[in-house]
């Protein structure tokens, strides 16, 4: 039985409806930073895997607007190696630490329950587990237990073999039926519905068009009644998109940020709680605009409602 956390106000675009008990409440879709301290990520090839490195980054998505930063010490690049669990903890709790002390809001980004328990006591405030759960069976009775803000993802599998994966009847149906056993499973383990933030999984045992009909389903995610985590930064099917009219190459991560913020502002009209982003100014700015727009938009009326 899936219960659902409600909104208290009518939600306007930009303008979520629901929000994790705990976290910050800017009125507008939030902006998660990213902080990868591993050697081999897809989108900055190990910038920030060095501690300072990763300190310095955060604290710098900070002053471009990050309302949260998300620091992870594993990969989950398609093919990824998983590290040793005593080598995240070595990368991810110096950089929690330290941001957390200057003042972040800071999400961990881990599947093990061990991880997140350190990271939880060096100062996180959120646990982003984009396996919902299901890669430790400790995860979910660990955040229920802390009573900490919670993301679940809809994840099928590890990423070395997560693209077999990729089959779906119906992907939206398919996905919304996923998330809700991996709700229910967190509220049987003791998690309050306040505390749940629900996520799509974009590239996660998703083709690109399995990702661009969950964009453009957003709304129905929304619905679950759940604060919507949106990670649709720098992903491949956006450079798939963009590819080179010559060559077919796809575009270089990197140059992804303008397809970045164009997801951003759609995203955020469909009322999700927050998204999360490698570059942070270009988000931050496009969240503002959509919150601000909303406050003056009214229902677009059919052109039959003007005949008499």
């Amino acid at each position: 039985m899936t219960v659902t956390a409600h909104a208290t106000t009518s939600p306007r675009p930009g303008a979520p409806g629901v929000h994790p008990h705990g976290l910050p409440r800017p009125g507008r879709t939030l902006v998660m930073g990213v902080v990868n301290v591993t050697p081999d990520s897809f989108s900055d090839g190990g910038l920030s895997f060095a501690a300072d490195a990763a300190v310095a980054h955060g604290l710098a998505l900070l002053e471009q607007g990050a309302d949260i930063v998300d620091v992870g010490g594993e990969s989950t690049r398609p093919g990824a190696a998983r590290p040793p669990v005593e080598e995240e903890l070595r990368r991810v709790l110096p950089v929690v630490r330290e941001l957390a002390a200057a003042g972040a809001t800071v999400s961990v980004d881990t599947m093990r329950a061990e991880v997140a328990a350190r990271a939880l006591d060096a100062g996180a405030r959120l646990i982003n587990d984009v396996s919902g759960g299901l890669a430790d069976p400790a995860m979910l009775p660990l955040a229920a237990r802390a009573g900490t803000p919670y993301v679940l993802m809809h994840w099928r599998g590890h990423s070395a073999g997560m693209r077999g994966r990729a089959v779906y009847d119906h992907v939206v149906t398919d996905v919304l039926d996923e998330l809700r056993l991996r709700i229910d499973a967190a509220l049987e383990a003791g998690m309050g519905p306040d505390r749940l933030i629900v996520d799509p999984g974009l590239g996660f045992a998703k083709t690109p068009d399995h990702n661009w009909e969950l964009l453009g389903r957003l709304g129905d995610v929304v619905a679950l009644g759940h604060p919507v985590l949106v990670g649709a930064s720098r992903k491949s099917f956006l450079g798939g998109l963009l590819a080179d009219r010559t060559t077919g190459e796809p575009r270089p991560a990197r140059l992804r940020d303008a397809a970045t913020a164009a997801v951003s502002v759609l995203a955020a009209a469909q009322g999700v709680w927050c998204l999360r982003v490698h570059d942070v100014a270009s988000t931050a700015d496009a969240v503002r605009v959509t919150a601000r727009w909303g406050v003056g938009a009214t229902p677009a009326r059919s052109p039959l409602s003007r005949v008499r």
